[in-house]
């Protein structure tokens, strides 16, 4: 579909203008503008600017009026897994008990082509809901889950990386690999789709348990012949699972050396959780500029730990967001950010809210080393952005207009706010999500039938 030549939008705005290396960076570089325009062209951000300044050279009569709503850079999921929406909830296990009562079952399905589309669509279907415009995701041992869920991302423009899941050993049969076949496949779908539009494709071994060594090795094959692809997999999540760690590659000085020394930390390597680093670990990140994804409410449900926001400002590592669907138990970066609070309170961090929606936009961006292309308003980003409607609630209501500034009013809607409050979606400088249709628009790939 060809763009209009130019892309008018007139609300109040937030976003963070450049990146923070400590919390007071973020409060310095925020910009909030009670009134303003944004132009977009050819899904490219042109300019935002203050409606005072600009009234005096727009037609009118071409601007879409949004006031009332507040436009902020669409969210980054820097953690989240597609196969595992259909089993969000799963009741009264932690980490490794969990993996083999619900998620191996649930994710054995996607062998099946047509399940694997189905459950892709439904599955971008809830992240525009929720403001979410590109994510790092999981797919399953199965080619056929990357296709589809690349294939629907494209008929939308959307910035998504993805991987199939590698993984030999200490799992069902039926969802292990030889490591030449996983190299192989691998190989074909980075082939297929990495830098394909707005896709990118990431390596994805799923946690060191389900690698042998030999498996490890291919996947630094693929890193030394693709060395722009990205490195997605899991991080010192739950004790039990780092003493396995531990027991299972005891030549190697703990969790993280076992990646190390296969030489997949460094840029674009994103490690899930963390909740449990001892200090060389912390500062083997730092050194290879590796990356953190903090999934608040899968930790807190799971009951693994409570990540280290203060320390990961100290250690200089660079870290997003994710909500970690189906263990985090909601698609909302909203409601997220809202768990992220709590976490940080329980261990004496004040999360702001101008830094928790700094981590959902411009630092995930950051973290995934996308932060030249997307997580603010700054000229030539791409216009991938959500539209909130701060007051859906009488509850909202009463907290909107008795907050005294937008930094109280973030806030509330953070740890009041859902699903509800996402107005529109836009990705790639076109609407493709709004609320009240319950579907996306611009013609989104859709499900032919939601899974019963």
């Amino acid at each position: 579909m060809p763009y209009a030549s130019e892309t008018l939008l007139r609300a109040s705005f937030f976003d963070i203008t450049a990146l923070a290396t400590q919390p007071d960076d973020i409060l310095a570089n925020a910009r909030y503008l009670e009134d303003g325009l944004l132009t977009l062209r050819e899904g490219k951000v042109v300019t935002l600017e203050s409606w005072e300044i600009a009234e005096g050279r727009v037609d009118v009569t071409q601007v879409i009026d949004l006031r009332g709503k507040l436009i902020v850079p669409g969210f980054i999921d820097t953690h989240i897994h597609y196969p595992q929406t259909e089993m969000i909830g799963a009741f009264g296990e932690q980490l490794l008990e969990w993996l083999n009562q619900y998620t191996f079952p649930v994710e054995s399905q996607y062998h099946c082509p047509n399940h694997a589309e189905q459950m892709s669509a439904f599955f971008l279907q809830q992240l525009l809901a929720n403001g979410t415009t590109s994510a790092l995701v999981f797919g399953t041992v199965h080619p056929q889950s990357v296709d589809a869920l690349f294939s629907a991302a494209e008929k939308l423009d959307m910035r998504l990386i993805a991987g199939k899941v590698m993984m030999d050993r200490n799992a069902p049969d039926y969802l292990t690999e030889t490591p030449e076949e996983s190299y192989q496949q691998t190989k074909a779908l980075i082939e297929r789709w990495h830098h394909r539009g707005r896709l990118s494709y990431a390596l994805t071994p799923r946690f060191a348990p389900t690698s042998s060594p030999e498996l490890l090795e291919k996947v630094r094959q693929l890193r030394e012949a693709f060395p722009d692809t990205w490195l997605h997999t899991h991080l010192s999540e739950n004790q039990q699972e780092i003493a396995w760690v531990k027991a299972l590659f005891p030549e190697h000085d703990g969790y993280l050396d076992v990646y190390h020394q296969h030489q997949l930390t460094g840029k674009r390597s994103v490690f899930a959780h963390c909740l449990h680093l001892e200090d060389r670990e912390w500062q083997c990140l730092h050194d290879t500029d590796s990356s953190i994804a903090f999934c608040p409410t899968s930790n807190l449900f799971l009951g693994s730990g409570l990540f280290n926001i203060k320390r990961c400002w100290q250690q200089g590592v660079r870290m997003g967001v994710g909500t970690d669907v189906g263990a985090g138990t909601t698609f909302s970066m909203l409601q997220t950010l809202g768990e992220a609070y709590k976490v940080g309170q329980l261990q004496q961090y004040k999360l702001s809210a101008c830094e928790a929606f700094y981590h959902a936009t411009l630092g995930g961006a950051h973290a995934l080393d996308l932060d030249d292309k997307i997580g603010n308003f700054n000229a030539g980003k791409e216009a991938d952005f959500v539209v909130l409607d701060p007051a859906v609630s009488p509850l909202q209501k009463l907290r909107s207009v008795n907050s005294k500034d937008i930094w109280e009013r973030l806030f509330v809607m953070m740890t009041l706010g859902d699903d509800r409050n996402i107005y529109q979606t836009w990705v790639s400088g076109r609407p493709v999500w709004q609320q009240g249709t319950h579907q996306p628009v611009e013609g989104c790939c859709q499900p032919s039938k939601l899974p019963g």
